[in-house]
Protein backbone atom coordinates (compact mmCIF):
# COMPACT_ATOMS: atom_id res chain seq x y z
CA UNK A 1 0.00 0.00 0.00
CA UNK A 2 2.97 2.29 -0.10
CA UNK A 3 4.47 4.57 2.49
CA UNK A 4 2.50 5.29 5.59
CA UNK A 5 3.03 8.60 7.34
CA UNK A 6 0.55 7.98 10.13
CA UNK A 7 1.47 7.83 13.77
CA UNK A 8 1.41 4.54 15.64
CA UNK A 9 -0.42 4.48 18.94
CA UNK A 10 -0.21 1.76 21.55
CA UNK A 11 -3.37 3.11 23.17
CA UNK A 12 -5.75 1.93 20.46
CA UNK A 13 -8.82 2.42 22.62
CA UNK A 14 -8.11 6.07 23.39
CA UNK A 15 -7.39 6.77 19.74
CA UNK A 16 -10.70 5.17 18.74
CA UNK A 17 -12.51 7.29 21.31
CA UNK A 18 -11.18 10.37 19.53
CA UNK A 19 -12.89 9.23 16.32
CA UNK A 20 -9.71 8.63 14.38
CA UNK A 21 -9.45 6.42 11.31
CA UNK A 22 -7.43 3.28 11.95
CA UNK A 23 -5.41 2.11 8.93
CA UNK A 24 -2.60 -0.41 8.90
CA UNK A 25 0.34 -0.19 6.57
CA UNK A 26 -0.10 -3.88 5.72
CA UNK A 27 3.61 -4.68 5.85
CA UNK A 28 4.85 -7.93 7.32
CA UNK A 29 6.80 -5.86 9.83
CA UNK A 30 3.46 -4.51 11.02
CA UNK A 31 2.92 -7.67 13.16
CA UNK A 32 -0.78 -6.99 13.59
CA UNK A 33 -0.31 -3.53 15.07
CA UNK A 34 -2.72 -0.85 13.95
CA UNK A 35 -1.54 2.51 12.71
CA UNK A 36 -3.83 5.32 13.83
CA UNK A 37 -4.41 8.18 11.44
CA UNK A 38 -3.97 11.75 12.53
CA UNK A 39 -7.15 12.64 10.62
CA UNK A 40 -5.45 14.76 7.96
CA UNK A 41 -6.78 14.87 4.41
CA UNK A 42 -3.73 12.84 3.33
CA UNK A 43 -5.15 9.92 5.36
CA UNK A 44 -8.47 9.82 3.50
CA UNK A 45 -8.99 7.28 0.79
CA UNK A 46 -7.15 4.34 2.32
CA UNK A 47 -8.06 0.71 2.61
CA UNK A 48 -7.58 -0.46 6.21
CA UNK A 49 -6.02 -3.90 6.65
CA UNK A 50 -6.47 -5.82 9.90
CA UNK A 51 -4.05 -8.54 11.00
CA UNK A 52 -5.42 -9.18 14.50
CA UNK A 53 -8.88 -10.50 15.37
CA UNK A 54 -8.96 -8.62 18.66
CA UNK A 55 -8.10 -5.29 17.02
CA UNK A 56 -10.70 -5.96 14.32
CA UNK A 57 -13.34 -6.66 16.97
CA UNK A 58 -12.54 -3.43 18.82
CA UNK A 59 -12.73 -1.48 15.58
CA UNK A 60 -15.98 -3.16 14.53
CA UNK A 61 -17.61 -2.40 17.89
CA UNK A 62 -16.54 1.26 17.62
CA UNK A 63 -17.89 1.46 14.06
CA UNK A 64 -21.38 0.65 15.32
CA UNK A 65 -21.50 4.16 16.77
CA UNK A 66 -21.32 5.79 13.34
CA UNK A 67 -23.77 5.73 10.46
CA UNK A 68 -20.98 5.54 7.86
CA UNK A 69 -20.95 2.66 5.42
CA UNK A 70 -18.20 0.07 5.91
CA UNK A 71 -17.14 -2.16 3.00
CA UNK A 72 -15.24 -5.27 4.07
CA UNK A 73 -13.19 -7.06 1.41
CA UNK A 74 -12.68 -10.68 2.47
CA UNK A 75 -9.73 -11.81 0.39
CA UNK A 76 -6.59 -13.95 0.29
CA UNK A 77 -3.14 -13.18 -1.10
CA UNK A 78 -3.23 -16.28 -3.34
CA UNK A 79 -6.65 -15.41 -4.85
CA UNK A 80 -6.43 -14.06 -8.43
CA UNK A 81 -9.89 -12.43 -8.45
CA UNK A 82 -9.02 -10.79 -5.11
CA UNK A 83 -5.86 -9.30 -6.62
CA UNK A 84 -7.96 -8.13 -9.59
CA UNK A 85 -10.27 -6.23 -7.22
CA UNK A 86 -7.51 -4.58 -5.15
CA UNK A 87 -7.02 -1.57 -7.47
CA UNK A 88 -10.80 -1.05 -7.56
CA UNK A 89 -10.94 -1.04 -3.75
CA UNK A 90 -8.14 1.54 -3.66
CA UNK A 91 -9.96 3.66 -6.26
CA UNK A 92 -13.26 3.41 -4.37
CA UNK A 93 -11.52 4.37 -1.11
CA UNK A 94 -10.08 7.47 -2.82
CA UNK A 95 -13.44 8.40 -4.36
CA UNK A 96 -15.79 7.64 -1.45
CA UNK A 97 -13.91 9.18 1.46
CA UNK A 98 -17.03 9.03 3.67
CA UNK A 99 -17.04 5.22 3.35
CA UNK A 100 -14.67 3.00 5.34
CA UNK A 101 -12.92 0.30 3.31
CA UNK A 102 -11.56 -2.71 5.18
CA UNK A 103 -9.41 -5.59 3.92
CA UNK A 104 -9.39 -8.89 5.81
CA UNK A 105 -7.23 -11.80 4.68
CA UNK A 106 -9.26 -14.94 5.41
CA UNK A 107 -6.09 -16.95 6.01
CA UNK A 108 -4.97 -14.54 8.75
CA UNK A 109 -8.38 -13.93 10.35
CA UNK A 110 -10.23 -17.14 9.65
CA UNK A 111 -12.49 -16.62 12.68
CA UNK A 112 -13.68 -13.25 11.34
CA UNK A 113 -14.38 -14.76 7.91
CA UNK A 114 -16.39 -17.55 9.55
CA UNK A 115 -18.31 -15.05 11.66
CA UNK A 116 -19.42 -13.26 8.46
CA UNK A 117 -20.22 -16.52 6.64
CA UNK A 118 -17.56 -16.14 3.96
CA UNK A 119 -17.25 -19.24 1.77
CA UNK A 120 -16.19 -17.78 -1.61
CA UNK A 121 -13.48 -15.23 -2.44
CA UNK A 122 -13.62 -12.39 -2.86
CA UNK A 123 -16.65 -11.54 -0.74
CA UNK A 124 -17.56 -7.92 -0.07
CA UNK A 125 -19.80 -7.29 2.94
CA UNK A 126 -21.40 -3.86 3.36
CA UNK A 127 -22.12 -2.88 6.96
CA UNK A 128 -23.93 0.05 8.57
CA UNK A 129 -24.15 0.46 12.36
CA UNK A 130 -22.92 -3.11 12.81
CA UNK A 131 -25.58 -4.63 10.55
CA UNK A 132 -25.01 -6.20 7.14
CA UNK A 133 -26.94 -4.19 4.54
CA UNK A 134 -25.64 -5.91 1.39
CA UNK A 135 -23.14 -8.46 0.12
CA UNK A 136 -21.35 -9.17 -3.15
CA UNK A 137 -19.68 -12.49 -3.88
CA UNK A 138 -17.19 -12.43 -6.74
CA UNK A 139 -15.00 -9.94 -8.57
CA UNK A 140 -17.47 -7.51 -10.13
CA UNK A 141 -16.21 -3.91 -9.89
CA UNK A 142 -19.31 -2.30 -11.37
CA UNK A 143 -21.71 -4.22 -9.13
CA UNK A 144 -19.66 -3.28 -6.06
CA UNK A 145 -19.71 0.37 -7.13
CA UNK A 146 -23.52 0.23 -7.48
CA UNK A 147 -23.90 -1.29 -4.01
CA UNK A 148 -21.62 1.37 -2.48
CA UNK A 149 -23.60 4.14 -4.21
CA UNK A 150 -26.87 2.62 -2.98
CA UNK A 151 -25.86 2.40 0.68
CA UNK A 152 -23.39 5.26 1.24
CA UNK A 153 -26.02 7.92 1.92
Amino acid sequence: MGANTSTEYDALGSAMNKGLVIPSNGSSADNGRIIVSNGSSADKGRVIAFHSSSKWKMHFEASKLTSNLMVIDFMASWCGPCRYMEPAMNDFAAKYTDVEFIKIDVDELEDVAQEFGVHVLPTFTLIKKGTEVDKLVGANKEELRKKIEKHKA
